[in-house]
């Protein structure tokens, strides 16, 4: 995957507006956070101005009573205070998490109805990052980016403004060190930037490579690889921590920096003060209020940078999920019909497909498959077989040639009710975490648990399950790992078949089972396929027999066509492909005696 090194601008004004565009249903609650900020940044500097007339008016006048007046006004100052600061600090996060809510939704559904295609050259783990990790940057944005950079940056002009009314000579002698602290919080923003940047491509190549070895950690064992996988994560994972450790040494810097500039400030500010104090031309007041104001001046000027990164790194994720949000890979809706029942009559005339431009795929495949007609499709690896039933359903697009069902081209029919016309059946069963019944009625609720005992009755296979531990409630666990290949098998039959779906394909779906097994999913193709358009695509030649008609594939065309004994009289690659079967059962009954 390539790194995503780029340096964005601060602000992208153009991505600023977009993401916040997902506050328009939400405004109110900005325009109160906004509103409070302001009125934060107008109370920030009443504080100490109501110190320096407690010591400059009633301390030094020995006034108790308006001490004691002024002191609860100070108090009430801070209630108030603390008041708003929550309410700023609950409405902008609860902004954040609702604004990433409905992102992420947005997101995942953009996910859900990508072209099958685009999953083929995106890490799942890159997918995994833009859907957690990044949208959780583009929160930062709300809760600590923008509307409180706004916050702060009121503060500090409100403070700065304050002071200079106070006493604008004094004001300059203390902020004489702010030249230094721009130099050090420019230099902190940009180590800050980069280690970010090198943290996000770190935990995106993380993501990926877990996800993907994860997955496949019967085949790292299998092969003993263990110890170099093992190599590649330490280096990835060497990355990550490296550009944490910079992020940390640039904020083990920066804010001890910080705090020596803001001591330097103080030390002017004591070292005038004690000046005007002897020539009679200040007071302790005005010295204490400048002190606080510094204080108060300091605390954002702290944090500004690193929220400025913040709101820059979210900005990045947010061009991230952009990116998804953008891509136009998607499956295309543009079909209005829908019948309630279909009859199934399946016709393809010229096909060409390719998954890459240049490479193809099919080459003018054509044949026409009656209603209610079982028809198998033989051909060595390679041939374009799996293809056939990938374009059926529109899972990818066709080049050329066209596709019909029932005389009706695929691309008129509404793709959902299209594929729920169409049940399959993979070799390869993926199944979710969760119980049987989820994984046989893909979590419909709607659907009773009667009508499934019903399918699974049907299909010879409610025993089975009645001897797991907990029956339909037993727990499969993630890819249906706790469950046998073949009885992983059987789960799927009884999914594609309670769909009643009126066109039946079946990839390969005994190819990785024992025989014992076969006898048992042999009936349930038998109960799959009566009364239904079935194409079957199968290396073991019994289910293939019973086909009304086969077509045999190589490179991508259709090279023979007919039924199983017109096709082995004919000698050709259909009889070389049965005669080499029949071989192999021989020898293996030779080895077994």
């Amino acid at each position: 995957m390539a790194k995503e090194n780029s340096i964005k601008k601060i602000f992208d004004l153009r991505l600023l507006r977009r993401i916040f565009s997902y506050a328009r249903p939400y405004k109110t609650t900005l325009y109160f956070s906004i509103t409070l900020s302001i009125i934060l940044a107008a109370l920030a500097p009443l504080r100490p101005y109501l110190i320096r007339l407690s010591v400059d008016e009633y301390i030094k006048n020995d006034l108790l009573r308006g001490l004691i007046q002024i002191s609860i006004i100070q108090f009430s100052l801070v209630i108030l205070e603390s008041l708003l600061r929550f309410f700023f600090l609950y409405r902008t996060n609860w902004l954040g998490q609702t604004v990433v809510n409905d992102l992420r939704k947005a997101v995942f559904k953009k996910v859900l109805f990508q072209n099958v295609s685009y999953y083929d050259t995106t890490p799942i783990g890159t997918l995994t990052t833009r859907t957690i990790n990044d949208i959780e940057s583009v929160n930062d944005t709300f809760s600590e980016g923008i509307i409180s950079i706004i916050a702060d940056v009121l503060t500090i002009i409100s403070i700065i403004i304050v002071m200079l009314s106070v006493d604008w000579k004094l004001t300059l002698i203390c902020l004489a060190t702010f030249p230094i602290l721009i130099f050090a919080t420019y230099w902190f923003k940009e180590s800050i930037n980069k280690s970010f940047q090198r943290v996000r491509n770190a935990i995106a190549a993380l993501n990926a490579f877990a996800q993907e070895h994860i997955t496949g950690m019967y085949i790292v064992q299998a092969f003993a690889a263990e110890d170099r996988e093992m190599n590649k994560f330490r280096s990835i994972n060497k990355e990550h921590r490296n550009a944490n450790i910079k992020g940390i040494f640039a904020y083990s810097v920066f804010f001890p920096i910080v705090e020596i500039i803001l001591a330097m400030s103080i030390g002017l500010l004591v070292w005038r003060g004690a000046v005007l104090i002897i020539d009679y031309k200040g007071t302790a007041g005005v010295i204490i209020e400048f002190a606080m104001y510094l204080n108060l001046l300091f605390r954002p000027l702290r944090m500004l940078a690193d929220k400025f990164n913040t709101l820059q790194m979210g900005m990045i994720s947010a061009e991230r999920i952009f990116t998804v949000l953008d891509h136009e890979d998607f499956s295309i809706n543009n079909g209005t019909y829908k019948p309630d029942r279909i009859n199934g009559g399946v016709t393809f005339n010229d096909v060409q497909f390719s998954y890459k431009p240049g490479v193809p795929v099919l080459r003018g495949v054509s044949f026409d498959l009656e209603a209610g007609k079982t028809m198998a499709v033989v051909g060595h690896t390679g041939a374009g077989k799996t293809s056939i039933i990938s374009i059926l359903n529109r899972l990818y697009e066709i080049q050329g040639g066209e596709i019909l069902i029932d005389g009706r081209k695929i691309e008129e029919y509404d793709i959902h009710a299209l594929r729920g016309y169409i049940g399959i059946v993979l070799q390869e069963v993926f199944l979710f975490s969760g119980t049987v019944y989820d994984n046989i009625t893909l979590r419909n609720d709607s659907i009773p648990m009667s009508k499934v005992q019903e399918v699974t009755k049907m299909l010879n296979m409610h025993d089975f399950i009645m001897r797991l531990p907990g029956g339909y409630d037993f727990n499969v666990m993630e890819r249906g790992n706790t469950l046998s290949q073949g009885q992983r098998q059987l789960l799927s039959f009884a999914r594609a078949l309670l769909y009643n779906p009126s066109i039946l394909i079946l990839d390969e779906a005994t190819s990785s089972v024992d025989s014992e097994s076969e006898q048992l999913i042999q009936h349930a193709i038998d109960t799959l396929i009566k009364g239904r358009t079935s194409i079957v695509i199968a290396h073991r030649l019994s289910t293939i027999r019973k086909a009304d008609k086969i077509i045999v594939m190589e490179k991508g065309q259709v090279i023979e066509r007919g039924d199983h004994q017109s096709l082995l009289s004919a000698k050709g690659i259909y009889y070389n492909l049965y005669t080499a079967v029949e071989k192999e059962k021989e020898k293996a009954i030779e080895n077994i005696y």
